[in-house]
């Protein structure tokens, strides 16, 4: 096996590969990267079993074959190369002598027929949308995927299609995410699905550009391609919990306030704050919304903003990280805060097809 390909080209396509790879894999062979060249084109795949993410880049291939080599080692190599051709001539023993300018090297690679085969399963629904529209979405919601491995079908985004419309949610129980958008289609039958957070993660990583995204859901599998990556993962097996039933059907208090303005004081009024379960108080009165945090440690902060209030006075109290996440990936000016009372379920709306609801903290319990 031997080919050449750009330097800058190969160190793309091996960052996009490589970082689902563990710092101490199941298998060798899972902590290499998987090269495959033939007609003009080199193939680089790497998967931890859950993910499996390859891309091709153009190549001179003056011997076809396919091949493993290590590929965290690979990368940092690459990453210092400072000539703009890179050759590969592969031995029967997976043994890579590489050059690039005056420099040579010799990795110790393994088999590619030990590399895990590609996954193919039977799909039975295909997502047509923008790169960007879907990398957006993430974005607007991922943040609120559970963390808390015992509640296994919170750890990933809900992702559920109608006719004309796909939804994307995620909730840790404590506050949820939604997104709505119509992609360009939507083909085979309405459902939903439950994609890992890595694999979420991954693909918004991936994408850029605004070129189409096909995404191919089947029963345990889904896949996300572009002409630049291929991305394959596990779905998540369960039910999800019925996240409508958590959203207020209607609301006695309907706030717009400035996005950004609202974000730079929760932040600086929580500066006080000292630890994890502490809270902001949010305190509405004619025109005003004041912001206060006090901590035993620390101190005290307060600071206000002018808003169009002309309700009852209240007072509610949030995790000021909980209600600062969707604000950070909120590109709308304003937002449209939705109250019932200090108790019940509060939401907050920003973009077109984007809702936040977050449970308040009662005082006593912080």
């Amino acid at each position: 096996m031997k080919f050449s390909v750009n330097k800058d080209s190969l160190l793309k396509s091996l960052q996009k590969v490589c970082s689902i790879i563990g710092t101490r894999p199941l298998l060798p062979v899972l902590g290499n990267v998987l090269f495959d060249a033939r007609a003009g084109k080199l193939t680089l795949c790497a998967t931890d079993l859950e993910v499996r993410i390859s891309t091709a880049i153009e190549a001179e291939v003056e011997v076809e074959g396919s091949t493993t080599v290590p590929a965290r080692k690979l990368l940092a190599l690459v990453s210092r190369f400072v000539a703009d051709k890179v050759t590969f001539d592969v031995d029967e023993n997976f043994h890579a002598k590489i050059r690039c300018g005056t420099g040579k090297f010799n990795l110790l690679g393994l088999s590619s027929a030990d590399f895990p085969a590609g996954i193919e399963f039977a799909s039975n629904k295909e997502i047509k949308i923008a790169q960007e529209d879907f990398k957006t979405m993430l974005g607007a919601i991922s943040y609120a995927v559970s963390i808390d491995s015992s509640k296994i079908v919170l750890t990933g985004v809900l992702l559920t299609t109608s006719a004309s419309s796909m939804t994307l949610v995620a909730t840790d129980g404590k506050r949820l995410a939604l997104q709505e958008k119509s992609p360009e289609s939507i083909t085979g039958s309405d459902g939903e699905c439950i994609i890992p957070l890595k694999s979420v993660t991954e693909v918004k990583r991936l994408l850029e550009g605004d070129s189409k995204l096909i995404i191919r859901i089947g029963d345990k599998f889904c896949s996300f391609e572009t002409e630049n990556f291929n991305l394959t993962s596990k779905l998540i097996e369960g039910n999800y919990p019925n996240y409508r039933q958590v959203i207020p059907t209607s609301f006695q208090r309907v706030v717009e306030i400035p996005a950004s303005l609202l974000l730079a004081k929760i932040e600086m009024v929580s500066q006080v704050l000292s630890n994890s379960t502490a809270y902001i108080i949010l305190s509405f009165s004619e025109n005003k919304l004041s912001l206060q945090a006090s901590s035993s440690e620390v101190g005290e902060g307060e600071d206000e903003l002018e808003v169009s209030y002309a309700f009852d006075p209240m007072e509610v109290s949030f995790n000021p990280v909980y209600l600062a996440d969707p604000l950070k990936v909120c590109t709308a000016d304003t937002i449209r805060l939705k109250l019932n009372d200090s108790f019940n379920p509060v939401a907050m709306e920003c973009s077109e097809g984007f809702l936040y609801v977050i449970m308040p903290i009662r005082k006593t319990q912080a």
